[in-house]
């Protein structure tokens, strides 16, 4: 295994600058969803379970190719999904 940082000091370092794009990425994954509730016609199609099973197979795939657990992946995409769903619910109420 490479060593990729000397001190603890530098881990928590990284650790936050990585925290920090995450929720870069995912304030702007909300923006998405929230434009994709403008297309929806039904509650049904934001709850779209097909879509967010496809969504999990791809995380999934991209995990595995960068080395990343699978398990981990899939279990934070559901609950960063489960919680975008309920955002995109809010703002197609709010549009009807």
């Amino acid at each position: 295994m490479t060593c990729l940082a000397n001190s603890l000091e530098e881990v928590r370092v990284n650790i936050g600058r990585i925290d920090n794009k995450i929720i870069e990425l995912m304030a702007q994954r909300q923006l998405y969803v929230k434009e994709a509730a403008r297309f929806k016609n039904t509650a049904a199609d934001v709850k779209a379970p097909a879509r967010v099973e496809a969504v999990i197979s791809n995380v999934k795939t991209l995990a595995f190719r960068h080395g990343l657990d699978e398990e981990i992946a899939e279990a934070v995409y559901r609950t960063m999904i489960h919680g975008f769903i309920q955002k995109e619910q809010e703002e197609f109420n709010k549009n009807r």
